[in-house]
């Protein structure tokens, strides 16, 4: 039972974090959702495809909680529960940082701004980061192979998100200021050197 709280607690606080901001961008008149508007080709498959695998996985997290599935010995499960909360920590410090710039997805109409600081400076992309580590801590918690096969596509979905649609589209917008920036700061963690 410790463990289905927790993972609720994680869900609840990450989730929670996700539509907050999308309300309160709302309200300030900015469109948030961004994912499969305005594209074409490749990129519209991409991020639709993206936003059904992320629609997919808490539905596999819930049952896996409501099952109690657990394959893992408790030590591996106290691990996922501590990597879910760093994840939902990585993921709430990105959203607040990136202020009115944070978006689902790229809208090429709406002005934003390169964000580079704070957790930015660690990361590139600390939400996607902030996902990864939510899913691979309820995987740990909770592992089956629905659960695990769904968090995996998600997480291959947000690659090619951010490799074919965000980088792409953050060096049209902001050219060798990105590519500076994009030489100092890892992908997913970590600076170069």
């Amino acid at each position: 039972m410790g463990f289905q709280i927790a993972g609720i607690a994680i869900l609840f606080v990450f989730y929670g974090c996700y539509f907050l901001k999308m309300i309160s961008q709302r309200r300030k008149g900015i469109k948030t959702d961004q994912i499969g508007k305005g594209k074409v080709g490749f990129v519209k498959w991409i991020e639709v495809t993206m936003k059904i695998a992320t629609y997919l996985v808490p539905v596999a997290e819930v049952v896996s909680m409501i099952l109690n599935t657990n394959s893992f010995p408790k030590s591996v499960r106290i691990i996922g529960t501590l990597v879910g909360i760093i994840g939902v920590t990585c993921f709430i410090i990105s959203v607040l940082t990136m202020q009115d710039s944070w978006r689902a997805g790229v809208s090429k109409t709406d002005k934003t701004e390169l964000v580079t600081g704070g957790i930015y400076k660690i990361s590139r992309n600390p939400a996607f980061l902030g996902f990864d580590l939510v899913y691979i801590g309820i995987i740990l918690m909770f592992f089956n192979w629905g659960l695990l096969f769904v968090s995996c596509f998600a997480a291959i979905m947000f690659h090619l998100q951010i490799v074919n649609v965000e980088e792409v589209f953050l060096q049209e917008a902001f050219g060798d200021a990105y590519l500076s920036y994009r030489k100092k700061v890892c992908r997913y963690l970590g600076r170069k050197r």
